[in-house]
């Protein structure tokens, strides 16, 4: 990928914007369900590529701008400027870093992580539900398999995905996991590694949205004092 100018880059979004506003305000009346449903599938391929120019722009941003400059952390950053969550701007820092364009501290361009579903993603092959299946596949897979099997089952799984719907690659996904960890037991490290606890945002209620997970030991534990405290009648004389 080579560099552009400030003055290319500015020109290329306004051709994009022009373009945009030319096809929206198209009229399809004459057009039959064949060619209908080319371009609905035209339109979808274009939608997933222009993904690809966010992950860089996010990953500059995480490597080059502070929280003086961002007016705090970029995941804040990002949810007031483009209107969104919190919990989708991380997502997409996440995903960036996954499949975007990434530096050295020499300054030499590294692959994306996930090389294949990147290149899968540039051509407008897969989309935002089989990118969440295949993250999620390496989020759950134990850090002990080797690199060369971690490669090749991402160069598998974003081949099935451009020919596949994502609940098809979810499918698809479990099975890949079986053969790959067929026991199904992980080691303290790999739970400790998974360990989570998320609070949600207050909802209008008051009350919070609980998600995460418990090791062994912190389940167990929980069991017990729940069994004590959160049995008939223990906490709340109208149970």
């Amino acid at each position: 990928m080579g560099s552009s100018t400030r003055e290319e880059v500015r020109e290329d979004f306004d051709v994009l914007r022009a373009a945009v506003s030319r096809v929206i305000e198209h009229s399809y009346d004459a057009l039959t369900t064949p060619e209908r449903l080319a371009l609905l599938e035209r339109l979808e391929q274009e939608t997933r590529r222009l993904r690809v120019p966010g992950h860089q722009l996010i990953n500059q941003l995480d490597a080059q701008a502070g929280d003086e400059e961002l007016g705090g952390t970029l995941r804040s950053a990002l949810a007031d400027r483009l209107h969104i969550t919190r919990a989708e701007a991380g997502r997409r820092i996440g995903e960036a870093k996954d499949l975007g364009e990434r530096r050295a501290l020499t300054g030499e361009s590294l692959a994306p992580q996930l090389g294949a579903t990147a290149t899968a993603q540039r051509q407008g092959l897969i989309g935002q539900g089989h990118i969440t299946v295949i993250r999620s596949f390496f989020a759950h897979l134990p850090a002990e398999v080797d690199l060369f099997t971690r490669e090749a089952a991402e160069a598998d799984l974003a081949d099935k995905a451009s020919h596949y719907r994502p609940d098809e690659l979810a499918t698809y996904a479990r099975r890949v996991m079986d053969w790959l960890h067929p026991d199904g037991e992980f080691n303290d490290a790999e739970r400790a590694r998974r360990r989570a606890l998320t609070v949600g945002k207050q909802e209008f209620d008051g009350m919070s949205r609980l998600s995460g997970y418990l090791t062994p030991e912190a389940r167990a534990t929980m069991e017990a004092v729940l069994a004590k405290l959160a049995a008939p009648g223990a906490c709340n004389p109208e149970d």
